[in-house]
């Protein structure tokens, strides 16, 4: 019976998976088109791509034999390369739009990829300087972005309620910023990717269970992802010191 799926169950499946695929080409489209306006040199550079990896393969190919074999590999090579040219750039101006804006740290890390168990806005001032926990094989990093006097302070407390939870697991400070000793928004990904593997799957787990108690009594207080430039803060500083 399980093998013998219902027809109408197929086709439903079929048309969901049609409209999901359909929707991620508008976003692409959508993006380049957006990244295009902003990014002059965005269609040159993926242009250029195509075309110099297609010349260089003609040109193996013409002392080979194999020009036109080697043309069309050359030329998917080089919409390889477009893409991965369009993917970098437009991240690089996503990042470059989010920095300094309350809420894109945590919207970076929740963002990430891999074995991570991200709680946003564990700790908030009325300024809107935050710190998120991060739970990882490294063991707990706490992650703040605000004014850096402010959010040093916000990080040291946050770090002492932690302690009394973990134990000998290490714990991460990360200040996010442009300043000396702390991590620009763009690289907050692959620094935390970088830190050394320090506990199991396993005792992440348990961790997690164990600073649920501190969740709960400081839940996330900000919106998801950054917020807008220029944006009015007052309603949402209400909210916060409601709490």
């Amino acid at each position: 019976m399980a093998a013998q799926q219902n027809p109408g169950v197929r086709k439903e499946a079929a048309r969901t998976k049609r409209e999901t695929a359909r929707q991620r080409r508008q976003q692409v489209v959508q993006a380049f088109i957006a990244q295009r306006r902003e990014d002059k040199a965005l269609l040159p550079l993926m242009i250029g791509a195509v075309v110099t990896a297609g010349g260089v393969g003609f040109g193996l190919g013409v002392i080979w034999g194999l020009q036109w074999t080697l043309l069309a590999v050359g030329l998917a090579a080089g919409v390889l390369a477009a893409v991965i040219i369009f993917s970098r750039r437009l991240q690089r101006n996503v990042y470059r739009k989010a920095e300094g804006q309350p809420g894109a740290a945590g919207w970076a890390l929740e963002n990430m990829r891999g074995q991570w168990r991200v709680t946003a806005g564990v700790a908030t001032t009325t300024q809107l300087d935050t710190v998120h926990r991060v739970i990882g094989r490294p063991g707990v990093v706490l992650v703040a972005e605000g004014a850096p006097h402010r959010a040093k302070n916000l990080l040291a407390q946050e770090k002492k309620r932690v302690s009394r939870l973990v134990g000998q697991i290490p714990i991460y400070n990360v200040v996010v910023g442009n300043e000396e000793g702390q991590v620009p928004l763009r690289r907050l990904q692959a620094h935390l990717a970088k830190l050394p593997r320090n506990i199991s799957a396993a005792e992440m787990d348990k961790l997690e269970t164990r600073l649920a108690a501190l969740t709960s009594r400081s839940g996330p207080v900000l919106p998801k992802g950054p917020l807008p430039q220029g944006a009015r803060m007052r309603s949402v500083q209400r909210a916060v010191r409601r709490r």
